[in-house]
């Protein structure tokens, strides 16, 4: 009886334990829906959203700021891994507040807060100062920075 119960357990677990479609080892991107940097799915952190307008006229999301500045720093090596195809031509931020979509050169951005992004410390994007400030006075916050003080350091100092 023993004997027939662990047989049966067996076949169960074996049954059960495959995979309808056996992995291929290569998950893209576009393919998965996933950030090119952290490999987390686009659609759990929509508020945090990013984009990018590729200059051959498609475009390249990512997670949050953090992500998609670490991107457009090194362009050349994401596209040299195939993931980024082609270079940036523009980028994308929502304002974290009214979830509007702006120009990233035109955004600024609160660093230090309370609030932590899909990967740690992150930059949190507003269409205006004075929306970065409303949420900096309940949120906390050590700088409000525009697009062109956003620096290869800085984004390697966030992702430590």
């Amino acid at each position: 009886m023993k004997k027939h119960l662990l047989i049966i357990t067996l076949l169960a677990t074996g049954l059960f334990a495959q995979s309808p479609t056996p992995f291929t080892g290569k998950i893209t991107q576009l393919e998965a829906k996933l950030d090119p940097v952290y490999a987390i799915k686009l659609s759990k952190f929509p508020k945090w959203h990013c984009e990018a307008a590729l200059k051959n006229g498609t475009k390249a999301e990512f997670i949050s700021v953090k992500s998609m500045m670490q991107v457009f720093f090194h362009q050349e090596y994401f596209r040299k891994h195939g993931l980024l195809t082609g270079k940036i031509q523009q980028l994308f931020v929502y304002d974290y507040l009214n979830g509007r979509k702006i120009e990233a050169d035109k955004a600024v951005y609160l660093f230090g807060s309370s609030i932590v992004g899909p990967h740690g410390d992150d930059l949190i994007p507003f269409e205006s100062e004075s929306n970065a400030k409303l949420f900096q006075m309940k949120n906390g916050g050590t700088k409000i920075l525009p697009f062109a003080k956003l620096t290869k350091g800085l984004i390697r100092y966030l992702d430590m």
